[in-house]
C-alpha cells in the first residue's frame, strides 16, 4: 500500500483569485507564509480547521481546494 497523503489546489487557485500572494492567503485563513509554502509543496496537511478556512478563503467546498489519494503529485 502506498503513502495516502492530501494534495491541494491552493497555489492554482491562489493565482485564479486576482494572483493572491501566499502572504496575503496566510493572512487571511490565520498563518504564516511558510505554513502555506509547505501546504503547497505538499510538505504539510493541514488541520480540518486551516482546511476549512482555506476554502472559506476561496468560497469554495472543502473538496475543491483539497484531496486525498496516493497519487497527489
Amino acid at each position: 500500500m502506498g503513502k495516502n497523503l492530501v494534495g491541494n489546489h491552493i497555489r492554482k487557485l491562489r493565482f485564479n483569485h486576482d494572483e493572491m500572494t501566499q502572504q496575503q492567503l496566510a493572512d487571511k485563513v490565520g498563518v504564516t507564509r511558510q505554513t502555506i509554502v509547505a501546504l503547497e509543496k505538499g510538505n504539510y496537511s493541514p488541520s480540518l480547521e486551516l482546511a476549512f478556512r482555506i476554502a472559506h478563503a476561496f468560497n469554495l467546498p472543502l473538496e475543491e481546494v483539497f484531496f486525498y489519494g496516493e497519487n497527489t503529485k
